[in-house]
């Protein structure tokens, strides 16, 4: 299947979920995929709510990109959310600044005060959410698919660019001038935490900088790890 058609399915199921499933909201981590998604919506003028979590933690040129993002689509609904100053305050005083880094309960943990938490706030009250994942990214993605109920949170779930490979993304970045982070061209595909973020070798899989003390089945933060999600009949 080409990009253009691939482009045309991912438009035309955000049309649906603007029409039949608001209010929608689109999770914004501003990684390739999602700037690839930010473009699509703010294209097409959905009303589509985006948002994104800031951990605290984040690398200074995510920031950066933030700030791109709010003078290239100014008419964006973009909010941030932040994690409880005293739910962090209280984690960091029991494991430490780093804690995360001494196993993976620890490193799951910080996760759900710095994203889980504030993402429970963002799609409380909303119909369905959207994000950029991709089968190809992970060994913890390859069942997913376009849509599903995410039961935990009560709501529709829709990956548009669930099929899309990464060269397919960065075609369409450039073919259509989208900013994006400057990260990705020190060699990391993915990022999150500037902690828990490192560039990536030749052959390495595109997670490989996530996390990378961690088995790759279980390097998930919890945002996209349901106990309830289900495929609509």
């Amino acid at each position: 299947m080409s990009l253009a058609a691939k482009i045309t399915i991912a438009q035309q199921l955000l049309a649906e979920i603007a029409q039949h499933h608001a209010p929608a909201v689109f999770a914004n981590s501003l990684g390739a995929e999602d700037m690839v998604l930010t473009d699509l919506i703010a294209r097409q003028q959905l009303p589509i709510r985006a948002f994104c979590l800031d951990t605290g933690r984040l690398p200074a040129e995510t920031y950066e990109l933030l700030a791109k993002v709010r003078q290239h689509y100014p008419d964006l609904a973009l909010q941030i959310y932040f994690p409880d100053t005293g739910a962090v305050e209280a984690w960091v005083a029991t494991h430490g600044i780093n804690g995360f880094y001494d196993s993976v309960d620890l490193r799951k943990g910080c996760c759900e005060v710095r994203k889980m938490q504030p993402l429970r706030r963002a799609l409380a009250g909303q119909q369905a959410w959207i994000t950029g994942l991709r089968r190809q990214q992970s060994p913890t993605r390859q069942d997913l698919s376009d849509r599903s109920f995410d039961a935990d949170h009560g709501l529709m779930k829709f990956n548009p660019l669930i099929e899309w490979t990464e060269q397919e993304v960065w075609e369409y970045l450039r073919q259509y001038q989208v900013p994006y982070n400057a990260l990705h061209d020190r060699h990391y595909p993915s990022i999150g935490c500037a902690p828990c973020t490192r560039a990536i070798a030749v052959g390495e899989d595109v997670r490989a900088g996530r996390w990378w003390w961690e088995n790759p089945e279980s390097k998930e933060c919890g945002l996209h790890v349901s106990s309830g999600l289900k495929r609509p009949s």
